[in-house]
């Protein structure tokens, strides 16, 4: 039996485990894990910046991956509590920028400021349990290659965004997004789609 699989297995031992891991008052790793863990477990590209403000929430029990050439801007928040993230080659994460797994961004993806792309919802159904201490459900959020997502957009939970798709901003994308197509609203809808016997963006 692997250390992992008997750590799992024993609730105690996993809470204890879990203990040196995650500092709850603050909701973030404990300080030897950003230091010390994390750099040995999560690849980072050549060329990749993350801004001295830029926040890593980033545990060693869930995958994160940064490609290369990836650029995160001050004040972003990128957290893989409760579920993976992994960035392609070539990403801009813009100012303030929330992203929470499960999450998975393509090549060239490009976020402008104050975007939340959450994987993440908590329970509502107990009305006698704040939904703060609800059992938490995930669901994963893909963005293809290509992708523009404009300012104080965001994307909800099991949402796909296909290749060279524009969101407009302040957009809330509930539903899957074709690739070529750019979308407005919330929530967000098909406003135009890419022709290519004419080689031009045309309203749907």
């Amino acid at each position: 039996m692997s250390l992992v699989t008997t750590i799992k297995s024993n609730p105690g031992l996993k809470k204890f485990v879990h203990s040196l891991i995650v500092n709850k008052r603050r909701a973030e790793p404990w300080f030897w894990i950003k230091w010390f863990v994390n750099p040995f477990v999560h690849k980072r590209g050549k060329g990749t910046v993350v801004k001295y403000y830029a926040r890593l929430d980033v545990y060693p029990f869930n995958d994160f991956r940064l490609g290369s050439k990836v650029i995160i801007e001050d004040f972003a928040v990128i957290n893989n509590g409760v579920g993976g993230v992994l960035v392609g080659n070539n990403v801009g994460i813009g100012l303030s920028n929330v992203i929470i797994g499960p999450v998975t961004l393509g090549n060239y993806v490009m976020l402008a400021q104050n975007i939340v792309i959450s994987g993440l919802n908590h329970g509502f159904e107990d009305i006698t349990t704040p939904p703060r201490l609800q059992k938490v459900t995930t669901k994963q959020i893909t963005v293809h290659d290509n992708v523009w997502i404009g300012a104080n957009s965001s994307v909800t939970a099991g949402v796909t965004i296909g290749k060279n798709a524009i969101i407009g901003a302040g957009s809330v994308v509930t539903k899957d997004i074709p690739e070529y197509c750019v979308a407005v609203g919330n929530p967000a809808r098909v406003i135009k789609k890419y022709n290519f016997e004419t080689g031009s963006w045309e309203r749907v």
